[in-house]
C-alpha cells in the first residue's frame, strides 16, 4: 500500500507537470510568433513590400525573424502568390490553403501546433489600415526543437528523481513492513511453541493497539482451550474411574466366592450374586448415559423436530416415574398454567426432564414432594422442577452440570447415580437453543428451570 500510494502519485505528477510545461511553452512560442508577425505586417505595409517594393532591408528583417525562431517565413500577396519564402521553395507559386483563405476572408489570425514534426505555425493577415482589406498573408513557422530538448532534459531529471523517490519509498516500505510484522512474528513463534507442546499460560507481545487486541483475543482463546483440555483430561479420568469401580467390586465379590469354595452357603452365594448383578446394572447405567452424551454431541444438528404437546409429554413422564416416587413416599405435583405446544425433539427433551424429576425424587427427603410447573409466553415455555430435598451447597451449584460431578459422592453411590444426568439434561436444552438454571438452599430444596423457545431456531449455516 505504501508503494502504491507513494509511487503512483509521483508518476502521475511527473506526467502532469511535463504536459503542463509543454503546453505553456508552445502557447508562449505561439504568442511570441504572433507578435512578431504583427510587427512584420505593419513593416510590410509601411514599406510597400506587397506592392512590389521588395527592398533588401525588408528581406533582411524577414530572414532575421526566420533565423530567430529557427523556422520559416512565407509572404503571400493578394493574388495568393508567394512573393517571399525564406526556404526559397514556394516563391512565385500560388498557395491556397484553408488558413490562408480564412485570413483573407475574415481577417483573423490562426495558429497550430504540429507535435510530431515539432513546430508551431501562425497565419497572420496583412490588413490595409485604411480600408481593412487583406493585402496579403504571413505564414510563419517556428521550430520547437529547443523546447523539446528542454522537456526531454526535464523528463530525464524527473525520471531520475522518480527512481530516487521509488528507492526511498521501497526502503521505507521494507522498514515499516518489518516493524509492523515483528509483533506478528512473535505471536507466530508463540503459537508454534504451543503447537509443539510447550505450555504457555499467556502470549505476551507488545505492539500497536490492533496487535494488543489480537493478542488479547488469542489469550482468551488459549485460556478457553486450556480449560477445555483440563475438562477433557478430568472427564477421561472420571470415566476411567467410574467404569473401573464396578469392575473392581465385582472382582472382589468373585474372588471372595472362589476363596470360600465349598464352604459358602447358598444364601451367601445368592447375596454375592445379587451384589454382582447390582454392579453390572450400575456399569450398564454408566455406559448408557455416556452413549447418550456422545450421541447428543454428534447429532446436535440432526434433531427430530416436530410439534409436541408439552402438557401431555410432562404428564407421561410423571406417570412413568410415579412408582419410583411411591417407594419413598414422594408426592408428585404437576401444575400447568396453560396448554403449551412447541417445536422440539420429544425424545431428547423427555430425557432431560426425566433426569431432572428423577434426581428430585432420588435426592429428596422421605415423604417429601416434587412440584413440576409448566408455563409459557409468546416466545418461550418454562418448565420448573422444585423439590423439598437435601439441597445443593452454594459452592457446588456452578459445577452440577459437569460430567461425573457429584455433590455427595457417598450418597450418590447409595442411590445409583452416575453423575451424568444433569450433563445430559443441559446438552439437550442447549441443542434446543434454550437455557437451564439451578437455584438451591442447602437442606431446604432445589429448583431447576428450563427455558426453551416455542419455535425451534434453525442454526445459521456458514
Amino acid at each position: 500500500m505504501l508503494l502504491l500510494t507513494g509511487i503512483i502519485p509521483v508518476i502521475i505528477t511527473r506526467g502532469i507537470i511535463l504536459r503542463y510545461y509543454e503546453k505553456n511553452a508552445v502557447s508562449s512560442r505561439n504568442s511570441d510568433l504572433s507578435i512578431q508577425c504583427n510587427i512584420l505586417s505593419n513593416y510590410l505595409l509601411s514599406s510597400g513590400y506587397l506592392d512590389g517594393n521588395m527592398s533588401d532591408e525588408v528581406n533582411a528583417e524577414i530572414e532575421q525573424m526566420a533565423n530567430l525562431y529557427d523556422g520559416r517565413v512565407i509572404i503571400i500577396d493578394r493574388d495568393f502568390r508567394a512573393v517571399k519564402d525564406t526556404y526559397g521553395i514556394y516563391e512565385s507559386k500560388i498557395i491556397i490553403s484553408e488558413d490562408v483563405l480564412k485570413a483573407f476572408s475574415s481577417g483573423e489570425s490562426s495558429s497550430g501546433y504540429d507535435a510530431p514534426n515539432h513546430y508551431v505555425e501562425v497565419v497572420t493577415p496583412v490588413l490595409d489600415t485604411n480600408t481593412g482589406e487583406g493585402c496579403g498573408v504571413i505564414i510563419a513557422c517556428a521550430s520547437t526543437d529547443s523546447l523539446m530538448a528542454t522537456i526531454d532534459a526535464l523528463r530525464r531529471n524527473a525520471l531520475l528523481l522518480e527512481v530516487i523517490i521509488t528507492i526511498i519509498i521501497i526502503a521505507i516500505s521494507i522498514i515499516c513492513s518489518r516493524l509492523l510484522m515483528r509483533p506478528f512474528d512473535r505471536v507466530t513463534q508463540a503459537i508454534n511453541k504451543i503447537e509443539a507442546g510447550y505450555e504457555q499460560e499467556v502470549i505476551d507481545v507488545k505492539g500497536y493497539t490492533e496487535m494488543e487486541s489480537i493478542v488479547g483475543a488469542l489469550n482468551q482463546l488459549l485460556s478457553r482451550m486450556k480449560k477445555l483440555d483440563d475438562s477433557r483430561q478430568e472427564f477421561v479420568s472420571n470415566v476411567s474411574h467410574e467404569l473401573k469401580t464396578p469392575l473392581a467390586s465385582m472382582k472382589v465379590l468373585a474372588d471372595s466366592l472362589i476363596t470360600m469354595g465349598d464352604g459358602a452357603t447358598s444364601e451367601m452365594y445368592r447375596e454375592f450374586m445379587e451384589d454382582i448383578t447390582h454392579e453390572i446394572d450400575r456399569e450398564n447405567s454408566i455406559i448408557t448415559d455416556l452413549l447418550s452424551l456422545v450421541k447428543m454431541d454428534k447429532t446436535a444438528g440432526t434433531l427430530n423436530i416436530k410439534e409436541v404437546d408439552i402438557n401431555e409429554m410432562t404428564e407421561a413422564i410423571l406417570k412413568r416415574l410415579k412408582p419410583l416416587a411411591d417407594q419413598s413416599g414422594i408426592e408428585l405435583i404437576f401444575e400447568s398454567v396453560r396448554p403449551v405446544k412447541a417445536e422440539v425433539d420429544e425424545v431428547k427433551l423427555t430425557l432431560a426432564v426425566s433426569n431432572l424429576i428423577e434426581n428430585a425424587i432420588k435426592y429428596n427427603n422421605p415423604n417429601g414432594w416434587v412440584r413440576v410447573m409448566l408455563d409459557a409466553d409468546h416466545q418461550f415455555f418454562l418448565i420448573t422442577v422444585t423439590d423439598s430435598g437435601i439441597g445443593i451447597p452454594a459452592e457446588a451449584q456452578d459445577h452440577v452440570f459437569e460430567r461425573f460431578y457429584r455433590v455427595d459422592k457417598s450418597h450418590s453411590r447409595e442411590i445409583g447415580g452416575t453423575g451424568l444426568g444433569l450433563a445430559i439434561a443441559r446438552s439437550a436444552v442447549i441443542m434446543h437453543r434454550g437455557a437451564i438454571k439451578v437455584s438451591s438452599l442447602e437442606g431446604q430444596g432445589t429448583e431447576f428451570a428450563l427455558r426453551i423457545p416455542l419455535t425451534y431456531i434453525t442454526p445459521a449455516t456458514k
